[in-house]
């Protein structure tokens, strides 16, 4: 087993790559990608440089290939920075040079379907990070979430330490990208209750493994990239996260319990489990409802804790997944979990 080690930061003043590995959204909403580069640009000090397919919709896996080897081959890139998701990055996975990029390595910022490309970089030696799309948020109506922000800085950055802390509010109800009159203000939000501790009875660090919970379910079907031997992520610490499609609890428990029975949940030290993402536009759940669908996605999650790993540490509701804030993870990298002091440190 490889095990990844830290790419090179960026510095300011330095060039960052914006490819679109998933999908090219870009050129359908410009608004929020334009406006996540000028962040990019006067908050962060970094010279985006976009790639042939970024803004391009139904770019072919080898085009998006064609894009991810172009921006880790050159060396005035000094960062890699995905624009958004999609659904389709695994198609990718097996065009990728994979000596061309582990003797290339580099900073890779991106989530959701780009969980494919952070596992894929895992098994290659480098460490990547989980978190924070040029659209979604760099491209937040109004300004950047300050924790969001500070937690991204840090990432691209520095090397130390970085406590995670709970956010005192919370947003995950989003706004049309095609009507002006969402970017005249910030996204409205609401009070945090902090985070649930399941287990917290010791003091656990390992390196990080996950991500998006569908995505991964596609990659175990797929057999891509994922470790036949679990005993691989013995130690690791899991975090998961769910999309905006929001999956049923039955779709969500399921997939853990494949992911039992292939001997994977017993194998981490603990899980980090996102704030389940509970508003789409398909399905605009009112409060009530979606503090119904957050509670049925825990019931789930601790349904198949109970029986693959029973007594690992399990923290809910940590900001990393598709809400606001969002913070940025190491992907590979340490993340230290103290359940006494109730606790969560991770080094960028």
């Amino acid at each position: 087993m490889i095990t990844p080690e830290y790419p090179p930061k960026p510095s300011p003043g330095d060039r960052i790559a914006v490819i679109s590995p998933a999908s090219g959204l870009p050129g359908l909403f410009p608004r929020p990608h334009e406006l996540g580069l000028e962040r990019l640009r006067g908050e962060f000090g970094l010279e985006p440089v976009e790639y042939p397919a970024t803004r391009k919709m139904g770019a072919t896996p080898r085009e998006r290939a064609d894009d991810i080897h172009a921006a880790f081959a050159d060396p005035d890139i000094k960062a890699v920075i995905a624009s958004i998701g999609g659904d389709d990055q695994i198609t990718v996975l097996p065009l990728l040079d994979r000596e061309l990029i582990r003797a290339n390595p580099k900073p890779f910022v991106g989530m959701s379907d780009n969980t494919n490309l952070l596992v894929y970089l895992r098994n290659t030696g480098i460490v990547g990070y989980h978190g924070a799309s040029v659209m979604v948020e760099l491209g937040r109506p109004g300004a950047m979430n300050p924790r969001t922000a500070d937690s991204l800085r840090a990432a691209l950055f520095t090397s130390g330490p970085y406590e995670l802390r709970p956010a005192e509010r919370w947003n995950d109800v989003d706004r049309d990208w095609a009507d002006p009159a969402t970017f005249q203000e910030e996204p409205p939000s609401r009070p945090n209750d902090g985070w649930t501790w399941v287990n917290a009875d010791r003091v656990v660090e390992g390196r990080s493994w996950g991500g998006n919970l569908e995505i991964l379910g596609w990659m175990l079907m797929a057999d891509r990239e994922i470790a036949r031997d679990p005993a691989e992520y013995q130690g690791d610490v899991l975090f998961l996260e769910t999309s905006e499609e929001l999956p049923s609890a039955a779709e969500v428990y399921r997939t853990l319990r494949n992911m039992g029975e292939r001997g994977l949940l017993r194998q981490f030290s603990a899980l980090l489990m996102a704030r389940a993402k509970t508003w789409s536009f398909e399905r605009p759940n009112s409060p009530d409802e979606g503090a119904r669908y957050a509670a049925d996605q825990r019931e789930a999650v601790l349904r198949a804790m109970r029986v693959y790993a029973p007594d690992t540490p399990i923290v809910f509701d940590v900001d990393c997944g598709h809400t606001d804030p969002q913070l940025v993870l190491p992907y590979g990298g340490t993340v230290r979990v103290d359940g006494p002091a109730r606790r969560i440190t991770i080094t960028y």
